[in-house]
């Protein structure tokens, strides 16, 4: 009876022993995974195909190409240069006055949003500044519902890809072409 007790017992600790192991065993690895990316995606924005009558506004048009390239890429100092070298070429042109109240704004600013709110204002204007000067080509006015609080705001782009210039990143591809420039 003693070694019936004795055997019992070597089998029950071998039993708890082994079964021990198993939940270890089956208990998830931990590892640590670095997610952060190691280099930012840049975007750019097609040049324009477009051509138009005026030199000037030709420059105009690329250069606000610049400054919405910059705020696709969300690049609040890269914005306030471009919209810096916008100025003077609107400057230049006579362009009016809310346009250069907009653009100002965003030379003078480091808030990326704050340039975003100024750039409606700029697409507003210069959709006016495009009016009959494209030779041949064309352009397109992009529309982004979900912008400004759901409120929606327009920009100008030189192709019908969607590069969101109020979200950048976050939202890249909200939007849709609503009318095309000729």
């Amino acid at each position: 009876m003693k070694r019936l007790s004795v055997v019992f017992f070597a089998i029950v600790s071998l039993t708890i022993v082994s079964c021990k192991d198993d939940v270890k065993e089956n208990e998830p690895e931990v590892v640590t995974v670095d997610n952060t990316e190691s280099e930012t995606k840049v975007y750019e924005i097609a040049k324009t195909e477009a051509e138009f009558n005026d030199p000037k506004v030709e420059a105009v048009f690329t250069q606000y190409l610049q400054v919405e390239t910059a705020l696709v890429n969300t690049d609040a100092a890269k914005t306030a240069a471009e919209a810096a070298k916008l100025d003077l070429l609107l400057k230049e042109m006579n362009a009016d006055e809310a346009t250069l109240t907009a653009v100002a704004a965003m030379a003078s600013s480091d808030d990326i949003n704050v340039q975003r709110q100024n750039f409606e204002a700029l697409s507003s204007g210069m959709e006016t500044v495009l009016k009959g000067a494209i030779k041949s080509g064309m352009l397109y006015k992009q529309f982004c519902p979900m912008a400004f609080n759901n409120k929606g705001a327009y920009w100008i782009s030189s192709s019908k890809e969607i590069l969101n210039p109020y979200f950048g990143d976050k939202m890249l591809k909200c939007g849709r072409v609503d009318a095309e420039i000729k």
